[in-house]
C-alpha cells in the first residue's frame, strides 16, 4: 500500500461536542464540491467518523464563519452548541483568556460570544443568540390528533411541545413533526417539561440527524415556549440527556450560556 500517496490525499477534521452533541470541524474548501454527500460520508457512525452534523469552516470580516450540514447532508442555519464548539476551537488555537469575545458568521447572521472559563479543554461560553421570532402556538394533526405546539425561530426553525418529556412520546411525535407538511424546510422538535419555574427538561428531535443528546437553539426554544406559554421563568436552567445549560430571554435577545470541547482530531482518506 502506497502510504505516502493516502497522506497526499487525506482530509484533517477536528471531533468536538457540547453536551454530547457533536460535530465534525473542517476548512471549507477540504469538502470538496459536493460538501452535502461528504458530510453524510463523514458523520455516519459506522462507515465513517461519526457526527451529528459537519461544520465547514471559512474566514470572515470577523473572527470566522461557520456553514453546518446535518448528519444527512441538509443545511441547517445554525447551531447553538456547534456555535460553541467552533469558539472552543478558536480560543483554543489563539490562546484566548477568560472574558475574550468572539463574533462568528452563520447562516443565521453574526454571533458573539464571551469565553467566561477554562477548565481543562472544557470551555464555558455565554453566547448572544439574538431574538426568537414568529412565535406562535399552533394545533398540528399528528395521526389524527391535533397536537399542540409552540411554534418559533430562533435563527432556525423550532417546534416545541409542552408537556411530558418522555422516551416513547418523542418517538411518536419527534419525527411527524420534524417533517409534517406545515415546515417545507423540516423542524426541530423538542419535548419540554416545566419541572419547576427555573427549570425546564427536554427531549429533542433535531432535523436531519434524529434524537440526540443537547441542542442549543433547542435548548433556547424550549425556554422561550415555557416561558411565553408554560409559567416558566425568563431566567431558566434547560436540562436535556447530555446536561444543564442556562437560557436569559432579555429584552435584546437570548443568552445561551454553556460549555464546548474539542475531544480530537482525525484523518479522512477519501
Amino acid at each position: 500500500m502506497d502510504w505516502g500517496l493516502l497522506e497526499n490525499s487525506s482530509i484533517n477534521l477536528i471531533k468536538a461536542h457540547a453536551y454530547g452533541n457533536d460535530f465534525l470541524l473542517v476548512s471549507a474548501p477540504d469538502a470538496g464540491r459536493e460538501p452535502a454527500e461528504f458530510a453524510r460520508q463523514v458523520c455516519d457512525r459506522h462507515r465513517g467518523i461519526g457526527a451529528d452534523g459537519l461544520i465547514l469552516l471559512s474566514d470572515s470580516p470577523h473572527d470566522g464563519r461557520m456553514e453546518l450540514l446535518n448528519a444527512d447532508g441538509s443545511p441547517s442555519e445554525i447551531s447553538g452548541n456547534g456555535l460553541r464548539c467552533v469558539a472552543a476551537l478558536l480560543s483554543v488555537r489563539r490562546m484566548l483568556a477568560t472574558g475574550a469575545s468572539l463574533t462568528i458568521d452563520t447562516d443565521a447572521g453574526p454571533k458573539t460570544l464571551e469565553l467566561l472559563e477554562r477548565d481543562g479543554k472544557r470551555l464555558t461560553f455565554a453566547a448572544e443568540m439574538g431574538p426568537p421570532t414568529d412565535l406562535r402556538e399552533v394545533e398540528l394533526p399528528i395521526e389524527g390528533t391535533d397536537i399542540r405546539t409552540v411554534v418559533l425561530r430562533v435563527g432556525n426553525p423550532q417546534c416545541v411541545v409542552l408537556g411530558p418529556a418522555t422516551a416513547d412520546r418523542l418517538h411518536r411525535l419527534g419525527g411527524p413533526l420534524a417533517t409534517h407538511p406545515y415546515f417545507p424546510a423540516g423542524t426541530n422538535v423538542e419535548l419540554a417539561e416545566v419541572v419547576t419555574p427555573d427549570e425546564v427538561r427536554i427531549l429533542i428531535w433535531e432535523r436531519g440527524v434524529g434524537p440526540t443528546e443537547s441542542s442549543g437553539t433547542g435548548t433556547c426554544a424550549a425556554a422561550v415556549a415555557a416561558a411565553a406559554f408554560g409559567g416558566a421563568n425568563r431566567s431558566v436552567d434547560v436540562v436535556s440527556p447530555g446536561g444543564r445549560q442556562h437560557v436569559d430571554w432579555h429584552a435584546d435577545g437570548l443568552r445561551l450560556t454553556g460549555w464546548a470541547e474539542i475531544t480530537g482530531a482525525a484523518i479522512w482518506w477519501p
